[in-house]
């Protein structure tokens, strides 16, 4: 049995300065105890912004290879949301990004509506499920918390679901509540790391960045001020909480159309 030692780093975010955001985040990740994954928040490079002509990066640009970098140096996986522009569209994509500098990629499903973000941008079609030392993990993006279908453990195939977030504060309940649902209901650790601060478009942000266990127990929470911990996803509690409540065996089974 092997634990999993997870890093969530909840800042406030330079608006629209990706250089000024890595060197916020590169000091934090130095200061970093071991571990094995790294989580940074939505867009942590420019802030949840709807101009992506202007901000995007492409694969090979300099945030990617920092983030590289940065895995290089810890040796962990680094794992965090930009703007990526690829043949011409726009994605809000997670890098998730090895030490050995391979990585793997997922675009956001759920756009948000209310935002414009589904006109600036092209939605995800595939989740993305990997493996970390034994264990797996399900990484999506903000919206897609509020979509419980798309994040569905049914047959039992990750261990951890962690979103990363631009979450505002005024809507902090439902954040702080879905997350807690989300574990419970798929026998999965659950993960949310959100921003803090007030972005250039009025919109504050409390963090709230959290987890919790199988059973929606919570094992961090930050609120409002910038933070960084670094937890252990307990691989015991994972076997046995599953063993003695096998819910998944009475889950309904379907087909999601993208």
């Amino acid at each position: 049995m092997t634990d999993l030692r997870v890093s969530l780093l909840q800042l406030d975010l330079v608006w629209h300065d990706a250089a000024a955001n890595r060197a916020k985040f590169q000091e934090k990740i130095q200061q970093l105890p071991e571990t094995d994954l790294i989580v940074l928040p939505e867009m942590f490079t420019t802030g949840f912004s709807m101009e992506a002509p202007t901000l995007a990066e492409e694969m090979d640009g300099a945030s990617v290879a920092w983030m590289r970098q940065m895995a290089q140096e810890r040796n962990a996986v680094v794992m965090g949301s930009l703007i990526i522009q690829e043949k011409g569209q726009y994605f809000n994509r997670i890098i998730w990004m090895r030490p050995d500098g391979t990585y793997a990629h997922y675009d956001k499903r759920h756009l948000f509506r209310m935002a414009g973000e589904c006109e600036a941008y092209t939605p995800g079609t595939q989740k993305l499920i990997i493996d970390l030392n034994g264990w797996n993990i399900c990484p999506l993006v903000c919206y897609d918390l509020r979509f419980p279908v798309w994040s569905r453990n049914t047959p039992i195939s990750y261990d951890v679901l962690i979103y990363i977030a631009s979450w505002p504060d005024r809507r902090r309940l439902a954040w702080s509540t879905l997350l807690r649902a989300r574990a419970i209901e798929n026998l999965a650790y659950c993960i949310g790391v959100n921003r803090v601060g007030t972005d250039a478009k009025g919109h504050a942000y409390s963090g709230d960045s959290a987890a919790y266990n199988l059973l929606g127990e919570e094992l961090v929470h930050h609120e409002f001020e910038e933070a960084v911990s670094t937890i252990t996803l307990s691989r015991q509690h994972l076997e046995e909480t599953r063993q003695k409540l096998p819910w998944d065996i009475d889950a309904d089974t379907f087909t999601i159309n993208v």
